[in-house]
Protein backbone atom coordinates (compact mmCIF):
# COMPACT_ATOMS: atom_id res chain seq x y z
CA UNK A 1 0.00 0.00 0.00
CA UNK A 2 1.25 3.45 -0.74
CA UNK A 3 1.27 5.65 1.65
CA UNK A 4 1.52 9.51 1.47
CA UNK A 5 5.27 11.36 1.82
CA UNK A 6 4.47 14.51 2.73
CA UNK A 7 2.98 15.29 6.31
CA UNK A 8 -0.70 15.65 6.44
CA UNK A 9 -2.16 18.77 8.10
CA UNK A 10 -5.49 19.02 9.13
CA UNK A 11 -8.39 17.14 7.06
CA UNK A 12 -8.83 19.15 3.88
CA UNK A 13 -6.57 19.43 1.02
CA UNK A 14 -7.13 20.33 -1.90
CA UNK A 15 -4.79 21.26 -4.82
CA UNK A 16 -4.63 22.56 -8.50
CA UNK A 17 -3.01 20.69 -11.41
CA UNK A 18 -2.90 22.79 -14.15
CA UNK A 19 -0.72 21.95 -17.13
CA UNK A 20 1.77 24.20 -18.16
CA UNK A 21 1.04 24.06 -21.82
CA UNK A 22 0.29 27.51 -22.10
CA UNK A 23 -0.99 31.07 -19.99
CA UNK A 24 -3.59 30.38 -17.72
CA UNK A 25 -7.23 31.10 -19.14
CA UNK A 26 -10.84 32.41 -17.81
CA UNK A 27 -11.43 28.43 -17.75
CA UNK A 28 -8.72 27.14 -15.81
CA UNK A 29 -8.80 30.79 -13.50
CA UNK A 30 -12.39 29.57 -12.63
CA UNK A 31 -11.46 25.60 -11.55
CA UNK A 32 -8.16 27.12 -9.27
CA UNK A 33 -11.00 29.64 -8.07
CA UNK A 34 -13.57 26.83 -7.04
CA UNK A 35 -10.75 24.45 -5.72
CA UNK A 36 -9.19 27.46 -3.74
CA UNK A 37 -12.19 28.70 -1.89
CA UNK A 38 -13.41 24.96 -1.22
CA UNK A 39 -9.91 24.45 0.67
CA UNK A 40 -10.62 27.85 2.48
CA UNK A 41 -13.82 27.45 3.61
CA UNK A 42 -12.85 24.22 5.71
CA UNK A 43 -9.86 25.84 6.90
CA UNK A 44 -7.88 23.35 4.74
CA UNK A 45 -4.48 23.16 2.82
CA UNK A 46 -4.26 24.27 -1.01
CA UNK A 47 -1.91 23.24 -3.35
CA UNK A 48 -0.44 23.34 -6.84
CA UNK A 49 0.97 20.78 -9.03
CA UNK A 50 2.13 21.44 -12.70
CA UNK A 51 1.17 18.34 -14.77
CA UNK A 52 3.59 18.85 -17.11
CA UNK A 53 4.61 14.30 -17.60
CA UNK A 54 3.26 14.93 -21.40
CA UNK A 55 6.71 16.52 -21.62
CA UNK A 56 6.26 17.28 -25.99
CA UNK A 57 3.33 19.67 -25.27
CA UNK A 58 4.52 21.69 -22.81
CA UNK A 59 5.52 24.81 -23.15
CA UNK A 60 8.37 26.64 -22.13
CA UNK A 61 8.23 29.37 -18.99
CA UNK A 62 4.03 28.39 -18.94
CA UNK A 63 4.83 27.36 -15.38
CA UNK A 64 6.40 30.56 -14.39
CA UNK A 65 3.29 32.44 -15.99
CA UNK A 66 0.46 30.41 -14.50
CA UNK A 67 2.19 30.48 -10.85
CA UNK A 68 2.37 34.58 -11.26
CA UNK A 69 -1.29 35.00 -12.85
CA UNK A 70 -2.51 32.76 -9.22
CA UNK A 71 -0.27 35.36 -7.16
CA UNK A 72 -1.90 37.72 -9.07
CA UNK A 73 -5.36 37.20 -8.27
CA UNK A 74 -4.70 36.25 -4.98
CA UNK A 75 -4.49 32.28 -5.15
CA UNK A 76 -1.45 31.66 -2.94
CA UNK A 77 -1.01 27.49 -2.77
CA UNK A 78 0.70 26.59 0.36
CA UNK A 79 3.78 24.38 0.58
CA UNK A 80 6.09 23.76 -2.85
CA UNK A 81 5.00 23.40 -6.01
CA UNK A 82 5.52 19.75 -7.58
CA UNK A 83 6.13 18.80 -11.02
CA UNK A 84 5.26 15.77 -12.08
CA UNK A 85 8.58 15.62 -14.74
CA UNK A 86 11.00 15.68 -11.73
CA UNK A 87 9.36 12.31 -10.15
CA UNK A 88 9.83 9.66 -12.94
CA UNK A 89 11.49 7.41 -10.00
CA UNK A 90 8.49 7.51 -8.24
CA UNK A 91 6.34 6.42 -10.65
CA UNK A 92 8.83 3.90 -11.76
CA UNK A 93 9.06 2.36 -8.56
CA UNK A 94 4.97 2.27 -8.47
CA UNK A 95 4.86 0.81 -11.48
CA UNK A 96 7.57 -2.33 -10.81
CA UNK A 97 5.71 -2.85 -7.72
CA UNK A 98 2.45 -3.35 -10.48
CA UNK A 99 4.32 -5.67 -12.41
CA UNK A 100 5.43 -7.86 -9.36
CA UNK A 101 2.06 -8.33 -8.75
CA UNK A 102 0.73 -9.18 -12.31
CA UNK A 103 -0.69 -6.19 -12.65
CA UNK A 104 0.38 -4.77 -16.10
CA UNK A 105 1.32 -6.37 -19.28
CA UNK A 106 2.28 -4.90 -22.75
CA UNK A 107 0.07 -3.82 -25.69
CA UNK A 108 0.92 -3.96 -29.27
CA UNK A 109 -2.35 -2.50 -30.32
CA UNK A 110 -1.72 0.86 -32.33
CA UNK A 111 -4.54 3.71 -31.94
CA UNK A 112 -5.68 2.53 -35.75
CA UNK A 113 -6.33 -1.01 -34.38
CA UNK A 114 -8.03 0.05 -31.25
CA UNK A 115 -10.36 1.99 -33.36
CA UNK A 116 -11.09 -0.33 -36.22
CA UNK A 117 -12.20 -2.50 -33.51
CA UNK A 118 -14.76 0.20 -32.27
CA UNK A 119 -12.66 2.57 -30.56
CA UNK A 120 -12.07 0.99 -26.98
CA UNK A 121 -9.98 -1.68 -26.41
CA UNK A 122 -10.95 -4.99 -25.99
CA UNK A 123 -7.90 -6.61 -24.04
CA UNK A 124 -6.30 -8.33 -26.85
CA UNK A 125 -3.08 -8.29 -25.80
CA UNK A 126 -3.54 -8.96 -22.02
CA UNK A 127 -2.66 -12.93 -22.09
CA UNK A 128 -0.30 -12.66 -24.91
CA UNK A 129 2.85 -12.16 -23.07
CA UNK A 130 4.53 -9.34 -25.08
CA UNK A 131 7.62 -8.06 -24.24
CA UNK A 132 7.58 -4.32 -22.37
CA UNK A 133 10.49 -2.52 -24.21
CA UNK A 134 8.92 -0.48 -27.06
CA UNK A 135 5.32 -1.77 -26.37
CA UNK A 136 2.86 0.40 -24.16
CA UNK A 137 1.77 -0.74 -20.65
CA UNK A 138 -1.70 -1.60 -19.55
CA UNK A 139 -3.20 -1.88 -16.30
CA UNK A 140 -5.15 -5.04 -15.69
CA UNK A 141 -8.60 -3.41 -15.07
CA UNK A 142 -9.70 -5.23 -11.49
CA UNK A 143 -11.89 -2.59 -10.01
CA UNK A 144 -14.14 -1.09 -12.58
CA UNK A 145 -16.43 1.58 -11.45
CA UNK A 146 -19.98 1.86 -12.75
CA UNK A 147 -21.29 5.12 -10.78
CA UNK A 148 -19.97 6.94 -8.10
CA UNK A 149 -21.00 10.37 -6.23
CA UNK A 150 -20.02 13.69 -6.96
CA UNK A 151 -20.56 16.83 -4.66
CA UNK A 152 -21.46 18.59 -7.51
CA UNK A 153 -22.77 16.75 -10.04
CA UNK A 154 -24.58 14.34 -8.27
CA UNK A 155 -24.87 10.67 -9.19
CA UNK A 156 -22.55 9.35 -12.49
CA UNK A 157 -22.84 6.67 -14.30
CA UNK A 158 -19.68 4.75 -16.32
CA UNK A 159 -20.66 2.61 -19.37
CA UNK A 160 -19.79 -1.20 -18.67
CA UNK A 161 -16.99 -0.64 -21.65
CA UNK A 162 -15.00 2.01 -20.51
CA UNK A 163 -15.39 0.86 -16.73
CA UNK A 164 -13.85 -2.63 -17.36
CA UNK A 165 -11.03 -1.12 -20.44
CA UNK A 166 -7.60 -2.30 -19.58
CA UNK A 167 -5.88 1.31 -19.71
CA UNK A 168 -2.50 2.11 -20.66
CA UNK A 169 -0.37 3.36 -17.84
CA UNK A 170 3.28 4.04 -19.36
CA UNK A 171 3.19 4.80 -23.44
CA UNK A 172 4.64 3.46 -26.15
CA UNK A 173 7.53 6.41 -26.44
CA UNK A 174 8.39 5.90 -22.65
CA UNK A 175 5.96 8.60 -20.96
CA UNK A 176 3.87 7.76 -17.89
CA UNK A 177 0.23 7.95 -18.73
CA UNK A 178 -1.76 10.49 -16.86
CA UNK A 179 -4.28 8.24 -15.25
CA UNK A 180 -1.49 6.67 -13.61
CA UNK A 181 0.63 9.45 -12.58
CA UNK A 182 -2.09 12.12 -11.64
CA UNK A 183 -3.64 9.15 -8.94
CA UNK A 184 0.17 8.15 -7.21
CA UNK A 185 0.69 11.99 -6.82
CA UNK A 186 -2.90 12.65 -5.15
CA UNK A 187 -1.89 9.82 -2.54
CA UNK A 188 1.79 11.17 -2.23
CA UNK A 189 0.47 14.48 -1.14
CA UNK A 190 -2.48 13.50 0.70
CA UNK A 191 -5.27 15.15 -1.20
CA UNK A 192 -8.48 14.61 0.42
CA UNK A 193 -10.59 16.20 -1.87
CA UNK A 194 -10.66 17.37 -6.12
CA UNK A 195 -12.23 20.08 -7.42
CA UNK A 196 -12.15 20.92 -11.31
CA UNK A 197 -13.83 20.88 -14.21
CA UNK A 198 -16.36 18.72 -15.58
CA UNK A 199 -14.58 17.10 -18.83
CA UNK A 200 -12.78 14.97 -16.37
CA UNK A 201 -16.06 13.21 -15.29
CA UNK A 202 -15.26 9.71 -17.11
CA UNK A 203 -11.36 9.39 -16.31
CA UNK A 204 -12.75 10.05 -12.66
CA UNK A 205 -14.40 6.45 -12.70
CA UNK A 206 -10.66 5.04 -13.78
CA UNK A 207 -8.81 7.11 -11.03
CA UNK A 208 -11.29 5.93 -8.13
CA UNK A 209 -10.87 1.88 -9.27
CA UNK A 210 -7.06 2.46 -9.41
CA UNK A 211 -7.22 4.11 -5.84
CA UNK A 212 -8.43 0.61 -5.39
CA UNK A 213 -6.37 -0.93 -6.65
CA UNK A 214 -3.65 0.48 -5.12
CA UNK A 215 -5.30 -0.27 -1.96
CA UNK A 216 -5.72 4.05 -1.23
CA UNK A 217 -8.73 5.59 -0.30
CA UNK A 218 -10.17 8.10 -2.87
CA UNK A 219 -10.45 11.83 -2.23
CA UNK A 220 -14.08 13.46 -2.34
CA UNK A 221 -14.36 14.48 -5.78
CA UNK A 222 -16.27 18.11 -7.47
CA UNK A 223 -16.44 18.12 -10.84
CA UNK A 224 -17.81 21.99 -11.93
CA UNK A 225 -19.17 23.13 -15.38
CA UNK A 226 -16.68 23.46 -17.94
CA UNK A 227 -16.77 26.73 -19.69
CA UNK A 228 -17.16 26.81 -23.40
CA UNK A 229 -17.24 29.26 -25.83
CA UNK A 230 -20.67 26.91 -27.60
CA UNK A 231 -22.30 23.73 -26.72
CA UNK A 232 -19.47 20.94 -26.79
CA UNK A 233 -16.58 23.40 -27.88
CA UNK A 234 -14.30 24.03 -24.13
CA UNK A 235 -12.61 27.18 -23.11
CA UNK A 236 -8.89 25.83 -23.72
CA UNK A 237 -5.28 26.11 -24.69
CA UNK A 238 -6.11 24.08 -27.66
CA UNK A 239 -9.29 26.14 -28.79
CA UNK A 240 -6.89 29.36 -28.43
CA UNK A 241 -8.20 30.82 -25.61
CA UNK A 242 -7.39 34.04 -25.08
CA UNK A 243 -4.83 34.63 -21.67
CA UNK A 244 -6.16 36.34 -18.88
CA UNK A 245 -4.94 39.69 -18.53
CA UNK A 246 -3.10 40.25 -14.78
CA UNK A 247 -3.25 43.90 -14.93
CA UNK A 248 -6.96 44.70 -13.82
CA UNK A 249 -7.40 41.30 -12.20
CA UNK A 250 -10.79 42.36 -9.70
CA UNK A 251 -13.30 41.96 -12.76
CA UNK A 252 -12.04 38.89 -14.59
CA UNK A 253 -12.04 37.67 -10.79
CA UNK A 254 -15.74 38.72 -10.33
CA UNK A 255 -16.84 37.63 -13.20
CA UNK A 256 -15.12 34.21 -12.19
CA UNK A 257 -16.69 34.10 -8.88
CA UNK A 258 -20.69 34.69 -10.60
CA UNK A 259 -19.90 31.67 -12.36
CA UNK A 260 -19.46 29.53 -9.16
CA UNK A 261 -22.68 30.96 -7.60
CA UNK A 262 -21.24 33.93 -5.78
CA UNK A 263 -22.42 37.43 -6.67
CA UNK A 264 -19.80 40.19 -5.83
CA UNK A 265 -21.36 43.45 -3.71
CA UNK A 266 -20.35 46.81 -5.40
CA UNK A 267 -18.58 47.98 -1.86
CA UNK A 268 -16.44 44.95 -1.88
CA UNK A 269 -15.45 45.06 -5.39
CA UNK A 270 -14.76 48.78 -5.36
CA UNK A 271 -11.61 47.38 -2.57
CA UNK A 272 -8.72 44.72 -3.31
CA UNK A 273 -8.39 41.36 -4.35
CA UNK A 274 -7.24 40.29 -0.91
CA UNK A 275 -10.60 41.65 0.61
CA UNK A 276 -12.62 39.69 -2.42
CA UNK A 277 -11.19 36.65 -1.69
CA UNK A 278 -11.87 36.40 2.44
CA UNK A 279 -15.26 37.94 1.52
CA UNK A 280 -16.08 34.79 -0.88
CA UNK A 281 -15.04 32.45 1.80
CA UNK A 282 -18.02 33.12 3.50
CA UNK A 283 -20.53 33.35 0.30
CA UNK A 284 -19.16 30.34 -1.25
CA UNK A 285 -20.49 26.94 -1.11
CA UNK A 286 -20.52 23.55 -3.78
CA UNK A 287 -23.81 23.77 -4.07
CA UNK A 288 -24.66 26.62 -5.36
CA UNK A 289 -22.69 25.58 -8.36
CA UNK A 290 -25.30 24.06 -11.07
CA UNK A 291 -25.01 20.29 -11.69
CA UNK A 292 -24.42 20.62 -15.58
CA UNK A 293 -21.62 19.41 -17.36
CA UNK A 294 -20.75 22.95 -19.49
CA UNK A 295 -21.48 26.94 -18.84
CA UNK A 296 -21.75 29.56 -21.64
CA UNK A 297 -18.17 31.93 -21.48
CA UNK A 298 -19.62 35.73 -21.30
CA UNK A 299 -16.66 37.96 -21.98
CA UNK A 300 -15.68 39.08 -18.61
CA UNK A 301 -13.87 42.68 -18.97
Amino acid sequence: MLTPALPIQGSYRGRFAPSPSGSLHFGSLVAALASYLAAKVHDGQWLVRMEDIDTPRMLKGADSDILRTLDAFGLHWDGEVVYQSRRHDYYNDALNTLQQQNLIYACTCTRKEIKLQGGLYTGHCRHANHPPTNNALRIKQHHPILQYNDMVQGKVYTSEQIAHEDYIVKRRDGLYAYQLVVVLDDIDQGISHIVRGADLLEPTARQLGLFQQLDHTPPEFAHIPVIVTKPGFKLSKQNHAPAINESNPIPTLCSALKYLGVETPKDIMHTNIDNILHWSQAHFSLSAIPAVSERQFIEYA
